[in-house]
């Protein structure tokens, strides 16, 4: 399967079972999407057949499951096929029941993951969105629950489980992709502590309950019509559910989650995080997607303007120019950089000095672009509320935006930021002195 591009179903596969909560007999069918479309359920037992978007603003209630609702239109424990999808690989499906639950089956993710094996993977032309988290996301609960997410190249999830008391408490850790998820994560069964078990029927709730489709824990007794699959099972379940919750946030991340006693609530939670996270970076970076792509200065161009050459010209073309307050250059970088070489070998960072510099490079073809600064030079002269914010990697988009504060004789003063993906990397007031060569 490639690891870049959308994956959605080659054919549809039909599922039938009891659901959990309510006990309704219920068919669930997995059908193929078009790219972009990412997860939607369908209620085909109702009126006009409603989608429901599988999406953390949809989450109606979270006892012991997930709920999404749609005004009256609802869609219970959504969680465990969720999951199943997104570990698999599938980018986009319609999931459709007639019934207001999935079945539980037996209690696992296991049986949707047979399902999606039964109807086939194709893969899609479009290109897979995956979000790599720079920064770490951290969520806390006043009951101990806390769920970290801090940056990775690959997703992996870290769960520690801790029951009533302490009891059971069990820890799993994976990397998350089709052939770990199968087996490591899907077959672990939910479960449930004796002790909740009449307060969930006396709610309505677990209907659908048995020994069949989920462990009950009594005391330090586990009741089970099989033996435990894995010694940490209950770990491993609260993994399979946190993949779930987390993808109603609509978006694949490159992160590492580490969760301790986690549940619905935090995890849909969290996702709801991640959503907003993601809208505000895109916002960030909406100035700097250029509706034709048309640059303004090409790298010859800007060789004609600025005296640096290899290894020190930090900016590859000029992409946008308001007048001549403001303008965006591009740099694009790439592990071939020079400087990787010692900073940092086998953690490759671009020195932040060099993103000044860059700063001070796009500032100078904002000036020196002037006739009555032709072949002068720009030499620095201070550099003030210098921050930086985030490390920029080899493979990243610099965005570097300068824009003048105020032009005194040769003297000159921009206000500039370098920008990845939308985030803020560094930023800093410069002045410099324009001087004939």
């Amino acid at each position: 399967m490639s690891a870049d591009a959308q994956h959605t179903l080659a054919t549809a596969a039909t599922l039938e079972g009891t659901s959990l909560h309510t006990g309704a007999k219920v068919t669930l069918t997995l059908k193929p999407a078009p790219a972009d479309h990412g997860f939607k359920f369908r209620r085909v037992d109702l009126p006009d057949q409603p989608f429901i978007d599988a999406d953390a603003d949809k989450v109606q209630t979270v006892e012991r499951a997930t709920t999404i609702a749609e005004g009256s239109v609802k869609v219970h424990t959504v969680e465990h096929v969720l999951s199943a999808l997104t570990g698999m690989g599938i980018d986009n499906a319609i999931i459709e029941m007639d019934a207001n639950e999935p079945p539980i089956g037996d209690g696992s993710a296991r049986p949707f993951v047979e399902l999606i094996k039964k109807a086939g993977i194709a893969k899609q032309d479009a290109l897979r969105k995956v979000w790599e988290i720079r920064e770490p996301i951290h969520q806390e609960s006043g009951d101990g629950t806390l769920i970290t997410i801090v940056p990775s190249k690959t997703f992996r999830v870290s769960v520690t489980n801790v029951g009533p008391d302490g009891r059971f408490t069990q820890y799993f850790s994976s990397e998350v992709n089709p052939e770990t998820y199968e087996k490591e994560i899907a077959p672990a069964r939910t479960f449930v502590y004796y002790e909740d078990v009449k307060p969930l029927l006396d709610k309505g709730l677990i209907k659908g309950g048995s020994l069949e489709s989920a462990i009950v824990i009594r005391g330090e007794q586990v009741m089970t019509k099989e033996p435990l699959r894995f010694t940490n099972e209950f770990a491993r379940h609260k993994a399979l559910d946190v993949i779930g919750d987390l993808i109603l946030s609509g978006k694949r991340i490159l992160g590492h989650v580490i969760a301790v006693k986690p549940g619905h609530g935090p995890n849909s939670k969290l996702a709801a995080t991640l959503k907003r996270e993601y809208n505000r970076v895109r916002s960030l970076a909406a100035p700097f997607q250029l509706p034709t792509g048309e640059t303004v200065l090409d790298i010859n161009d800007v060789l004609k303007i600025l005296p640096h050459r290899y290894p020190f010209l930090m900016v590859d073309r000029i992409i946008d120019m308001v007048g001549d307050s403001k303008c965006t250059g591009v740099k694009n970088v790439t592990i071939n950089e020079p400087y990787f070489i010692g900073h940092f070998p086998g953690h490759p960072i671009m020195p932040g000095v060099l993103q000044l510099e860059a700063m001070a490079q796009v500032s100078s073809v904002l000036m020196l672009r002037k006739p009555e600064n032709a072949g002068k030079i720009g030499y620095f002269m201070s550099a003030d509320d210098v921050k930086w914010r985030r490390p920029v990697l080899p493979g990243d988009t610099l965005y570097i935006e300068a824009e003048v504060m105020k032009i005194r004789g040769s003297i000159g003063q921009t206000k500039c930021r370098c920008l990845v993906g939308g985030e803020v990397a560094s930023e800093a007031e410069l002045k410099f002195a324009l001087v004939q060569q």
